[in-house]
């Protein structure tokens, strides 16, 4: 605990750190109030009472988590960052098919930019057109009481604001990536999830009398917690062995270092990904509201807790993990940098062999890794089958435990970096912190 304070105490020793930090935070607030804002023309009381008598569905609640509440209060932050989300996946999908993008892909910072500017017109557009089924599911639902306007008007002021509530969400999450401290983006869901949590601990106290079945879960929480923080930073480390060379009066190399490869090199990008796919089709059905069918189809991606919405999300996960990984995890561009360097694996020839070598050895170890994110993402099906109360469930496992777990994993280890260079000890002292021993 001691240490911990030190560390803390660093992190305000250094003015860069310090002011990034606090930069970081100041921008959290101000998304965190502007999910308390109503959209014009709902009442926010009436609104209040009738999702009080009608509860939540679960989809509904799932995307309530995502955004801090502002889907269920008709916030304008209502859509959240998911729209974004949703975009990135379609324009790195589009990388792998489309021969335009992937020439952007390969002009360097300037196609990234472009690529970037792309995401966000698409951003644009896919907000609007979820902001039109949020109107409408709002409109004709059993919200439909709280909007105090004209249909017409409402429609129209609510694509507005809700489009222009997750731009401003985008441009929260980029300045934060670029002044602050950690991944914009994911602190934002991040901060959106964790503002659930400490009610739902507290209804799980308030709701069950055997305060050992309370404990128990308590405890078995704490143990997949550990088992995903053991996943995300597991590594396999491959021998690199370096050839000596004479510089002036100085040798280098003729050592062995190792290569790190992440168990889960995808981080917690395939999860979200994964969610943001599962809420199109339920978005889709919204605008049929007269048809059986659709509501039928809109039904089971409603319902988390059952085995198709389960056993989809799961194969989705595994599918995401290899995605990701194949575009994080450049086998050919790490040979290529081992042998600019002098550096080989032992028994495997530079060059061709060793990308080869490479992405066995990557593919053997995302298959666990896909595998144990694939059960960890939908251990809230089987939490809420097994008696746990939905709102606690979503932090029993699944996509709120990894998300938080990776942002803050991520987190921790930009901070350690900046201490490091400063000649400061970090948060994990001793640890096996990938960045901190390689």
């Amino acid at each position: 605990m001691a240490g911990f304070t030190e560390s803390i105490r660093n992190i305000w020793k250094i003015e860069e750190l310090r002011q990034r930090v606090l930069y970081t935070l100041g921008l959290l607030v101000v998304y965190r109030l502007g999910t308390y804002v109503t959209l014009p023309g709902v009442d926010a009381h009436i609104l209040a009472e009738v999702n009080r008598q009608a509860g939540t569905n679960n989809l509904f609640g799932l995307i309530d988590l995502f955004v801090g509440g502002a889907f269920s209060q008709a916030g304008i932050f209502a859509l959240g960052i998911m729209p974004y989300i949703t975009a990135s996946i379609i324009i790195q999908l589009m990388g792998a098919v489309v021969p335009y993008f992937q020439k952007l892909q390969r002009e360097g910072e300037e196609g990234r930019r472009k690529i970037t500017q792309l995401t966000r017109y698409l951003t644009v557009a896919i907000t609007a057109l979820q902001a039109v089924g949020y109107a409408i599911n709002l409109r004709y639902g059993a919200t439909g009481q709280a909007i105090v306007v004209s249909p017409a008007f409402f429609m129209l002021i609510a694509v507005i604001v809700l489009t222009a509530g997750t731009v401003f969400v985008m441009w929260l999450g980029e300045r934060i990536t670029e002044n602050g401290i950690g991944n914009g983006i994911s602190l934002i869901i991040m901060v959106s999830i964790i503002a659930f949590l400490p009610q739902a601990v507290y209804n799980e106290f308030t709701l069950k009398d055997n305060l050992f079945i309370v404990l128990l879960e308590l405890a078995v929480f704490v143990v997949i917690t550990a088992g995903v923080v053991l996943v995300t930073q597991g590594t396999r480390r491959i021998p690199v062995q370096y050839a000596k060379r004479v510089v002036g009066r100085r040798v280098y190399g003729g050592v062995t270092q190792y290569l790190p490869l992440r168990v889960n090199a995808a981080g917690v990008m395939p999860i979200i990904f994964a969610q943001s796919i599962m809420f199109v089709p339920a978005t889709i059905a919204t605008f049929f509201p007269g048809s059986d069918f659709m509501q039928q189809f809109g039904s089971f991606f409603s319902d988390i807790s059952g085995w198709g919405y389960s056993s989809l999300f799961f194969l989705l996960v595994v599918f995401f993990t290899y995605f990701y990984t194949a575009i994080a995890v450049n086998p050919r561009e790490m040979a290529d940098t081992l042998k600019r360097q002098g550096g080989f694996i032992p028994g495997v020839r530079p060059g061709k062999q060793t990308s080869e070598f490479i992405d066995t050895i990557l593919t053997r170890i995302t298959l666990p890794g896909a595998i144990f994110l694939g059960i960890v993402a939908i251990i809230p099906a089987f939490a809420m089958r097994a008696g746990v109360t939905a709102g606690f469930a979503h932090f029993f496992g699944g996509t709120s435990l990894l998300i938080i777990v990776g942002v803050m994993l991520d987190t921790l280890q930009q901070i350690e970096s900046h201490l490091l260079m400063r000649h400061y000890e970090g948060f994990m002292k001793g640890s096996r912190v990938r960045g901190r021993r390689f």
